[in-house]
């Protein structure tokens, strides 16, 4: 272990990852009783060992904020606490602001074309996010089979696969991250465990 004389970290990223708890905290993983906030830990992480910006750390506790809980108020609020960069990138992230959300398929066909444009800054975040997201999915696919589909709204896995390859693509055009070979694995992963045990000749 090595260190700096400065913070790599500061006060404010503290803040952040209180206002983080405090906002989610009835919020819990889809299918189970584990406290959605050790999602956002996770992808904040991961944005911290991709060598991200504080900005971009603190915008990984926070970027599903507008759209689990309150939407444009809940913006605004960001941006009155952690500053205009953090509330652009969290903006960015979110698929939607509406409540109630539009249906799936059209909210991720729209986030796969703003993703093209998006910042560098939102890129990383939302890569971060996927790949978490998606070594999830392939934990609890390894550990549930097929059941682990019932507790999505769209419970077709070739929609999330189809949703997931899409990102990948962008991802791949937009940055050269370690995180996309993380990405591409574990999707490559989840689509060999949807199609099932291969026959041999």
């Amino acid at each position: 272990m090595e260190s700096t004389t400065t913070p790599k970290l500061g006060d404010e990223f503290a803040e952040a990852m209180s206002y983080a708890a405090k906002l989610h905290a009835t919020q819990t993983r889809k299918g189970g009783d584990i406290p959605y906030f050790g999602h956002l830990m996770s992808v904040s992480a991961l944005v911290i060992e991709a060598g991200g910006s504080q900005t971009q750390a603190i915008a990984g506790l926070l970027h599903d904020a507008v759209e689990d809980q309150g939407g444009k108020p809940t913006l605004d609020e960001i941006e009155s606490r952690f500053g205009s960069a953090v509330a652009k990138i969290v903006s960015e992230c979110s698929d939607t602001d509406e409540v109630p959300k539009p249906p799936w398929r059209d909210r991720k066909e729209r986030y796969i074309v703003h993703l093209r444009g998006a910042s560098d800054d939102a890129v990383v975040v939302s890569l971060a996010d996927k790949v978490d997201n998606a070594r999830a999915i392939l934990r609890d696919l390894r550990l549930h089979g097929d059941r682990l589909w019932q507790r999505f709204n769209v419970k077709d896995p070739e929609q999330h696969l189809w949703y997931y390859r899409s990102l990948l693509a962008v991802f791949e055009e937009r940055t050269d991250s370690w995180l996309v070979d993380e990405l591409r694995y574990t999707v490559e992963q989840i689509a060999a465990l949807v199609a099932g045990p291969t026959v041999g000749p």
